[in-house]
Order: structure tokens, then C-alpha cells, then sequence
């Protein structure tokens, strides 16, 4: 297999003088549900603090208040149910309606294995045109289809860690564990995607080119922070990055934001949300190099 091996990091994505908050991107992060706010509060946050000019949130509307109240910056959309649990034709149109606006879209932190999630995922994962980023729930939902991936309609970047990467291919992760390169640059090829094999030594590939990410610590193992790394990725690809550096360049400085933390607050006292308050600072630093 012939890989390329990118080491260099990509630029950051440019913030000129005259621009406004259509500039940098409108985003869309389809996350949460009952039990679980917090994940789209972290990945609004991440998005926030990488540099959207824009971010919604499309989350149950009974957590609605809860998520709104977190941070004042991000605008929700909610997502209404009937009492079958399903959403309801209503509330999907309006969501439909909304999304050929967004310039990336995220779905899957916090959103649970109901029905409904799982054919929204799907129906996004086929026909959407824009960048999809897929995480947490949502490849859940594509590894529950017992099939290959339906054909993309658009890029496409998936973002597992090994447990999930497990059920994506079938195979176990101690075997994924001795073969990551070479099954995370399989997988890609095949599927014609951007793949993110999160862990020590994060893999990003799309088949071809391969980086390995030199950031982040044993504190970053935490309940939130994959949250945390789609906010920054739906944020850097809503500003126009190519989906590969975007992956790259998310990577690098979640990594680096949890190194920062990690100095300041011990491995073992980190926790997600500390990771957008270093943000500020890791970005600060890339741009100072």
C-alpha cells in the first residue's frame, strides 16, 4: 500500500479584516437527548471556540432550556416527538428546511439508538451534499445497517474511536489495535471518506495520505472530549478547510488544548469542559508559529 505521510501541519484558515460572522462559516451540530445535554453543549462550545461564525445546535426540545442556558453564543433549533418517541413530520421538514443554509454538519454526540436517530443518520449520510461529520451515536447507527456504507452524496468524515471502529468493520479490537494504519487506511480507501481512529496517536487518513497526531495525554480519556474535537473539526470545515487538513489541524490543537490543560490541572483532575477553556491558548499559540 503506498501511503503518503503528512507530518507538516496545515495553514490555519484565514481571518481577513473585512469579514462578518457569514464569513466564517454557518454550522450545524445535530447532538443530544434526555440524559445527555451536555455532549451538544461541549460540541458547540468546540465550534465556538474554533472560529464558526455561526453555530446551531438541533437538539430535543426537552433539553432545550438546559443547553441554551449554557453558553449564550450558540442559537438551537429544537426537534419535537410524538408520543411514540418519533420526530415528528413537522419538526423534520423545518430541520430539512434549514439545512441546505449550514456550510458543515455534525450529528451523533449524545443523540442515543432511538429509531428515528438512526434513519435521520442514514438519510444525511446518503444525500446530503455539504461535509457531514459522523461521530459517536451516529456511527453507531451506520454500524447497525450489518452492511456496507450507502454511497455519499458528499464528504464525508467519520471520526471513531477503536470500540466503534470495531462494530464498523466487523473485526476485534485487539486485531484493530495491532493494524491501525493499515485498517484505518483500508477502510478509507474503500469508502471514499476521511477517517479520524481516535486513541493514543490519533489516525487521519483518506486512503492515501496518513498523519499521526503528536498531541494529548491520558487526561483527555474522558466522558466529553470527542465532543469536544467534532465542534472544532464542524467548525474549521464551515470555514472552508478541505476535509483531510481540517481533520488534521482539528486533531492536532484538541490534543494540544488538553496538553495545556493537562499542565495547568494534572492528567487526573482534567475533565471535558476543560478543554474549550484552553482553546484560546492553543489557538494563540499556532498562530504565534
Amino acid at each position: 500500500m503506498n501511503i503518503q505521510r503528512i507530518s507538516d501541519l496545515p495553514a490555519l484558515p484565514q481571518r481577513p479584516e473585512n469579514s462578518h460572522k457569514g464569513t466564517f462559516g454557518k454550522v450545524l451540530v445535530i447532538a443530544g437527548s434526555s440524559g445527555m445535554s451536555g455532549a451538544a453543549c461541549l460540541a458547540g462550545i468546540g465550534a465556538l471556540r474554533s472560529g464558526a461564525g455561526l453555530v446551531f445546535l438541533a437538539i430535543p426540545e426537552a433539553i432545550q432550556t438546559i443547553v441554551s442556558t449554557v453558553n449564550p453564543c450558540y442559537l438551537t433549533i429544537p426537534l419535537q416527538f410524538d408520543q411514540q418517541s418519533l420526530l415528528t413530520p413537522e419538526s423534520e421538514s423545518q430541520l430539512f428546511h434549514q439545512i441546505p443554509s449550514f456550510d458543515a454538519i455534525a450529528i451523533g454526540p449524545g443523540c442515543g439508538q432511538q429509531e428515528w436517530f438512526r434513519k435521520l443518520t442514514l438519510k444525511l449520510y446518503t444525500e446530503l451534499q455539504q461535509p457531514l461529520i459522523v461521530d459517536a451515536d451516529a456511527l453507531n447507527a451506520l454500524a447497525s445497517l450489518d452492511k456496507p456504507l450507502p454511497t455519499a452524496a458528499g464528504p464525508r468524515i467519520l471520526t471513531p474511536h477503536p470500540g466503534e471502529f470495531s462494530r464498523l468493520i466487523n473485526k476485534p479490537i485487539q486485531e484493530i489495535e495491532e493494524q491501525r494504519e493499515a485498517l484505518a487506511m483500508t477502510f478509507a480507501k474503500q469508502q471514499g471518506l476521511i477517517l479520524i481512529l481516535k486513541g493514543a496517536h490519533t489516525i487521519i487518513t483518506d486512503g492515501t495520505r496518513l498523519a499521526v497526531n503528536t498531541t494529548g495525554n491520558s487526561g483527555m480519556a474522558t466522558g466529553g472530549s470527542g465532543d469536544v474535537l467534532t465542534g472544532i473539526l464542524t467548525a474549521l470545515i464551515g470555514q472552508g478547510m478541505e476535509a483531510f487538513e481540517a481533520a488534521q489541524l482539528a486533531t492536532y490543537v484538541h490534543g494540544f488544548a488538553g496538553d495545556l490543560a493537562a499542565q495547568e490541572l494534572s492528567e487526573i483532575s482534567m475533565i471535558a469542559s476543560d478543554l474549550p477553556e484552553f482553546l484560546p491558548e492553543a489557538w494563540l499559540e499556532l498562530m504565534e508559529e
